[in-house]
């Protein structure tokens, strides 16, 4: 007679902990930047940002816009599947110089934070507004 199978808990092996190793941000390379009261960047993939996603910039000096560089911004718009409108002031920054992708370094926009954050409460995990799910991506290797 063979015993019944169980389902249950995953085994240890199979339910690692959250290394910081295993996850990836989701970056991408910023095609254009326009600039305004708020600021719509297009980038050269589709993003997989959403309304209320705290985002980074990351500007080579080739690029111009220097001001930008290590900015936060929260995403308050997505026009276009490979755009979206940044609640960034830059009216008065340096204009985006568009220069081919070869170059070494790209010009980056970086999503902020994790699904994992939030507040533990009586009903469980509730995820506030400003942590957007897909902010990393789970490149574990089990």
């Amino acid at each position: 007679m063979t015993s019944p199978f169980i389902t249950g808990p995953n085994a240890l092996y199979r339910n690692v902990p959250i290394e910081p190793e295993y996850f990836q941000p989701s970056v991408f390379v910023i095609l254009n930047i326009l600039r305004g009261q708020t600021t719509t960047v297009t980038t050269t993939t589709n993003h997989n940002y959403v309304i209320g996603q705290l985002v980074r910039f990351l500007m080579p000096a080739a690029f111009g816009i220097r001001q930008i560089n290590e900015q936060l911004a929260y995403v308050i718009a997505i026009p276009a599947v490979n755009q979206f409108v940044a609640d960034l002031d830059s009216i008065h920054f340096d204009p985006f110089i568009p220069i081919p992708l070869s170059a070494t370094t790209l010009p980056q926009v970086v999503a902020v934070g994790d699904i994992n954050t939030g507040v533990i409460s009586s009903t469980g995990r509730v995820v506030p507004s400003s942590a957007i799910p897909g902010a990393f991506i789970n490149i574990s290797p089990i």
